[in-house]
């Protein structure tokens, strides 16, 4: 899922959130609700309760009335809060283990403030937030180490969930898909034709679970699809730190850099460009 989401797209995210019939594990609505540690918390609890739900991520939203599921709007301003000098998002990651991927987000719903916290899942083990895990139980954040059935449970899903079934972003629609993926290429290296239309497209890569179809509408593009095809890794927040990255060193040493080249995609030309690269003293990748 890419940091730079559309207002229509919030929108309807938004709504589809508030037809849920109650809170569930790995979704939480506030009012307002400005305590950075609280904050902190939720990203423990939500990003674990994902994970064990199945979902790629979770989402903290501000400006929805518990129990109704009301559009009220909000006065938190989380993605323009700080903790003394420091913006809380800084703050947050700082104080995350693992440095899962998170994103505050703001969108005016029915002519309301909405704010919206998008959460990564946990993936390999249980995320901390100041030293201590969290987890949903309800609609109530607890400490996981109370809960020692779920904990268990929750390390069971790490042990079976390769990381190339994970979602690097859902919901998205066909048009989407094929905008972010070198599909072309998918066929190329396969010596198969391209398909006549979209949709068997992206059949041909359902069937190898570069893509899945999703229970919400449209498609979940896997951490598989992503990696091998993707045009932009910056396309997918979670991912974008497994781009390939290719450094120039003066001399023989590795204390002086000449040069970095970040690659913006894992697919076929990037792969041929390493393959073909001729490395000499002072070069490694």
């Amino acid at each position: 899922m890419t940091a730079d989401r559309s207002a229509e797209y919030l929108v309807s995210l938004v709504r589809e959130l508030c037809k849920l019939p109650e809170e569930t594990e790995w979704v939480e609505f506030k009012v307002d609700n400005d305590n950075p540690s609280e904050i902190g918390e939720y990203l423990s609890a939500l990003a674990n309760s994902a994970a064990l739900a199945g979902k790629a991520f979770a989402y903290l939203v501000w400006g929805i009335e518990d129990g109704t599921h009301r559009v009220v709007g909000t006065r938190s301003r989380p993605a323009a809060a700080k903790v003394g000098n420091e913006e809380l998002e800084n703050w947050l990651l700082r104080l995350l283990d693992p440095k899962i991927h998170f994103h505050f987000f703001e969108v005016v719903v029915d002519g309301q403030t909405v704010a919206l916290l998008e959460i990564g899942r946990a993936f390999r083990h249980p995320v901390r937030f100041q030293g201590n895990e969290f987890i949903r139980v309800g609609s109530y954040k607890k400490k996981l180490k109370d809960f020692p059935e779920k904990e268990r449970a929750l390390w069971r899903v790490f042990d079976r969930t390769p990381f190339e079934d994970g979602v690097a972003a859902e919901r998205c629609s066909g048009e989407r898909v094929l905008r972010l993926m070198d599909y072309p290429t998918y066929f190329d290296l396969l010596e198969r034709p391209l398909p006549e239309n979209r949709d068997g497209i992206l059949s041909a890569l359902a069937d190898d679970n570069l893509v899945r179809p999703c229970e919400a509408g449209g498609y979940d593009i896997t951490n598989l699809g992503a990696m091998l095809f993707s045009k932009r890794l910056t396309d997918f927040p979670t991912l974008k730190r497994k781009a390939i990255r290719v450094i120039q060193y003066r001399g023989k040493g590795r204390t002086e850099t000449l040069r970095e080249q970040k690659g913006e995609k894992q697919s076929r030309g990037i792969a041929l460009d390493l393959r073909g690269r001729r490395f000499g003293h002072g070069q490694a990748f």
